[in-house]
């Protein structure tokens, strides 16, 4: 047990890297982290801005919030799609069999959703 205490970072680590590269290999989540918020974005300001008064202020202003929140709520649901995933192939069990640390997996999803996110968001607001 103890050198499972030892070695939690770098499990986490590994975790990380193996959800990561679960993510570079699917083209739908790169489409969902990347491409939807801008569609949103384009959708809501270009199609759907002249039908909504928003006063004097931007409409933009109210807007860039709300995006913002659908695209982490997005990014959160496929991280607990890619978990179920796990947890119905077995993978975990097959983790558990092994010395390393119990929540390495875990871990690892929600540091991958994190980084998804954080990029889905910098996508946004550059856009």
């Amino acid at each position: 047990m103890e050198a499972v205490k030892k070695y939690f970072f770098s499990d986490m680590g590994v975790m990380l890297g193996r959800s990561m590269r679960h993510i570079f290999r699917s083209m739908d989540t790169i489409i969902t982290v990347c491409i939807t918020p801008i569609a949103l974005m384009l959708l809501f300001v270009y199609v759907f801005g002249g039908a909504i008064q928003a006063g004097t202020d931007n409409y933009v202003n109210y807007l860039l919030p709300g995006i913002l929140l659908i695209a982490i709520a997005s990014g959160i649901a496929y991280t607990a799609y890619r978990l179920f995933m796990d947890m119905q192939s077995g993978i975990f069990e097959r983790f558990h069999s092994m010395p390393i640390a119990r929540s390495a997996a875990l871990w690892g999803h929600v540091l991958t959703s994190l980084v998804s996110n954080a990029i889905s968001v910098v996508v946004i607001i550059l856009s």
